[in-house]
């Protein structure tokens, strides 16, 4: 059965009505027949109908064991985590998105659990950092921002070899392009507020797990801190996801064609997009994944802050905000939004320039987005030439 075909029939009808929309059960406790007799629930943050459904069909399409759906992807982060204990190390892919970064850095370390960064696109890398205390390998594939490709399969294998949980935020690419479950991960993350949500309208986490007791663990960790999806944004995900396959689709198509034109402008120095040839890990993008996704990074050749600043705020479709993922295309400064918690100095090591610019290419006609980007560049290049002019005239 095709990706699209399982994606459409994952989502059940209601065994009670024969809806083909699964029902919100928007209620905060359940009625019960004695103390603890009742129809499989009791209270809405230990489970939910509505979210138990969502929690069903991402086990299923990760091909996972269990299911779990948080109010937030750094709530799904948080409970990953919460895994460990004092004394733990965390080995994370280097460029990590800002959130997390913050998260393991300024709330885990002051717990004892350490974290050590390193470039997880080559398997030697993590060979060689894995330490006696590390206990979860950490990787984003493609990264936020600038779209690192890491090797799944390789990377399980390390893990395996020396004990270690290896969980993977499979945001970027969604279930619909690749599955790291079946490449040997333990746990998948997502912020279900990108493409599985699709139209930029909730916020949400999911996580997957491939094995049952660690899914009871996490599932015990909702529960316990109660970081729960509330009935109605569950819904909004399972409404998402009936056309991930088309939209992905869609916004794989649109960004190979932006990076395209990206990677021939004068103005523009580096392109990250994993579906570009001169991608550095084209090649494992196209073995573990169908497809390349909708996020495209660059760099400018006036490599400022500035510049990129100028550039961000002079576009008309591509919309400046946080995000990404949905129908309308969005671009941001991540310097100076989404990785504005990480250290400049670590946050250049990585690769996120001054100039960088993240583009979320979303569903409108292709050449209209590209037209937009040009006349953003022309008008980065008129206001450089009234700067060069002001200052001869100055002079």
């Amino acid at each position: 059965m095709s990706t699209a075909t399982q994606i459409i029939h994952s989502i059940p009808a209601d065994p009670l009505t024969g809806a083909i929309a699964v029902p919100i059960y928007q209620t905060s406790t359940f009625i019960q027949d004695a103390p603890g007799v009742n129809k499989g629930y009791d209270y809405a943050r230990s489970n939910n109908p509505t979210r138990a459904t969502l929690e069903t069909i991402i086990a299923q399409l990760e091909e996972g064991s269990t299911g779990i759906a948080f109010g937030s992807g750094l709530a799904a982060i948080d409970a990953v985590v919460k895994l460990l204990k004092s004394g733990d190390e965390i080995l994370a892919v280097d460029d990590i998105y800002g959130g997390a970064f913050r998260l393991f850095t300024h709330i885990y370390e002051k717990f004892g659990i350490s974290v050590n960064y390193t470039d997880t696109t080559n398997v030697e890398n993590v060979f060689n950092a894995v330490t006696p205390n590390t206990k979860l390998i950490w990787i984003e594939t493609p990264t936020n921002p600038t779209l690192k490709i890491s090797d799944i399969a390789a990377i399980a294998k390390v893990a395996k070899a020396h004990g270690c949980l290896l969980c993977v935020d499979n945001t970027f690419a969604s279930p619909a392009l690749q599955k790291p479950l079946t490449l040997g991960a333990d746990i998948v993350v997502h912020s279900a507020t990108k493409y599985l949500g699709g139209h930029s309208d909730l916020i949400a986490g999911l996580i997957v797990s491939k094995d049952k007791a660690i899914g009871e663990k996490l599932k015990f960790i909702q529960n316990a801190t109660g970081a729960i999806l509330a009935p109605f944004d569950s819904w909004l995900v399972i409404r998402g996801i009936e056309t991930l396959t088309l939209r992905v689709k869609q916004h794989g198509i649109n960004a190979q064609a932006v990076a395209e034109f990206l990677e021939q402008h004068p103005a523009v120095d580096k392109v990250y997009y994993p579906g570009l040839p001169s991608h550095v890990n084209h090649d494992i993008a196209k073995r573990q994944a169908k497809g390349f996704g909708g996020v495209v990074s660059f760099t400018l050749k006036n490599d400022s802050e500035a510049a990129a600043i100028s550039f961000v705020t002079n576009t008309k479709l591509f919309k400046l905000a946080e995000s990404l993922g949905g129908v309308k295309s969005l671009l941001c400064h991540p310097a100076n939004m989404t990785h504005k918690s990480i250290p400049a100095e670590k946050r250049r090591n990585a690769g996120v320039a001054d100039s960088l610019i993240r583009l979320s290419v979303g569903l409108e006609e292709v050449e209209d987005l590209i037209n937009d980007l040009e006349q953003s560049f022309e008008a980065l290049k008129n206001n450089a030439l009234i700067e060069n002019q002001a200052a001869i005239f100055n002079n």
